[in-house]
């Protein structure tokens, strides 16, 4: 199985400096920090520098290019229930 990744999302990763990982959100697949949601054992990893994408086996057989439009933010990610353990832990950190 072969995932291309967009020059865009190649470009944020690099900017970013860490991994990411593609998960189920509720808009559809999402690219996230691994400190949203982390690496699974199962997931798919694709090198991009120095950092890994990790994409979620659940995802994997639905994706064939990573794109610009699955970054999710902030808001989106603090209004996504998939995401509420993150959100948790942000807001108590604080």
């Amino acid at each position: 199985m072969q995932i291309e990744v967009d020059d865009a999302v190649r470009e944020h990763i690099l900017r970013e400096k860490h991994d990411f990982r593609i998960c189920t959100a509720c808009l559809g697949p999402a690219l996230v920090s691994t400190e949203v949601k982390g690496p699974k054992d199962t997931d798919l990893k694709i090198p991009v520098g120095d950092y890994t994408i990790y994409v979620s086996r659940v995802q994997a057989p639905y994706i064939d290019k990573i794109t610009a439009d699955m970054i999710y933010d902030e808001v989106e990610i603090d209004s996504c229930p998939a995401f509420y353990a993150y959100t948790d832990k942000k807001r108590h950190s604080h």
